[in-house]
């Protein structure tokens, strides 16, 4: 049996039930893991309210870290006693133990610490497609990145270092802008201190930036178009203020022949040779220093609704992870 915390019905922090669950030996292509820490992340919290709807009950969380104990048949990347993280559907890291898939399961190097491992695969493999594998990015661009203290926006400052492309963040304190800076990015900006569009123009002598990378939606989509030189890409990978209204798809002509694209972390991951791709190289970057992975709350998986209130009130710095007693 396992400690699990899932939902009955769409909702709020409240809807969270910790229950005993079987666990059971893997079938062919899956693994069982005995998980030492979990991360917590916005999708989290889209799936929990509704607005990616799940069939319910289930079970909740995207990514952990833990140890192998026991494999189907057919897995040969993964052995018993391996240490391992993930980030991969289906829901259910919110658990003592799982078993699950094991295509999007990869090893965790012995320098990574379970809970770097749980704090760090869905936000660092998200920015690792960001970078590499959404619109060509080489040394010298620059990027716009919304929510750049929370914990993928402090990866992508200082992966965006590592690469030599320019960072300009926007937070929502001066203290979480100071955070995004202490971790790579080049400038970053208060955006409840006026137009920070017009701020990133200044920045760039008017030019605009390359690439626009937004987790925040409805409230900062038109001000990243207008942020954007021509050409430059647009890319919204999240909403944590509500999902983008409908536009204009000509708007784009007019503002510079701008792109956009709304990409997903699982679409990328969805090849396991390539998943496997992107860990290590993921991987590669904390082991060599390049991305420290800031963990800044830790919450029991007891305390799993605290957790997300915590997340949603945008109290948070870094990442969030459930620690696994």
């Amino acid at each position: 049996m396992a400690l699990t915390a899932i939902i009955e019905a769409h909702g709020g922090p409240e809807q969270f039930k910790l229950v005993d669950r079987p666990v059971g030996d893997p079938g062919k292509g899956e693994i069982r893991i005995a998980q030492k820490a979990v991360g917590l992340n916005f999708i989290d919290v889209y799936q929990r309210t509704g607005l990616y709807p799940m069939q319910l009950p289930h079970a909740m969380g995207m990514e952990a870290a833990g140890i192998i104990e026991a494999v189907g048949e057919g897995v040969t990347h993964l052995k018993v006693g391996d240490r391992a993280a993930y980030a991969a559907q289906p829901p259910g890291a919110y658990a003592e133990a799982r078993v699950m898939p094991a295509a999007q399961v990869c090893p965790l190097p012995d320098g990574i610490s379970f809970e770097e491992g749980a704090a760090m695969m869905l936000k660092g493999l998200t920015v690792e497609y960001l970078f590499h594998r959404t619109t060509p990015l080489k040394r010298g661009d620059t990027v716009l990145f919304h929510a750049a203290a929370g914990g993928v926006g402090l990866i992508a400052c200082q992966w965006a270092r590592s690469e030599g492309v320019t960072l300009i963040g926007t937070a929502g304190t001066d203290e979480k802008c100071q955070l995004a800076l202490d971790h790579g990015a080049a400038h970053c900006i208060n955006y409840r201190d006026g137009d920070w569009a017009a701020r990133v123009q200044e920045l760039t002598d008017g030019k605009g930036v390359d690439a626009v990378m937004d987790a925040v939606g409805a409230d900062t989509f038109e001000g990243s178009l207008n942020s954007l030189k021509p050409l430059g890409m647009m890319i919204s990978f999240g909403n944590a203020s509500g999902p983008v209204p409908l536009f204009n798809l000509g708007i784009l002509g007019p503002k510079g022949s701008l792109k956009i694209t709304r990409p997903t972390i699982f679409t990328h991951i969805g090849d396991h040779a390539t998943c496997q791709e992107m860990a290590k190289h993921l991987s590669d970057k904390v082991l060599s220093g390049d991305v420290k992975i800031n963990i800044g709350q830790r919450f029991a998986l007891k305390d799993i609704a605290q957790a997300h209130e915590a997340l949603e009130a945008r109290q948070t710095t870094g990442s969030t992870v459930l620690e696994i007693r």
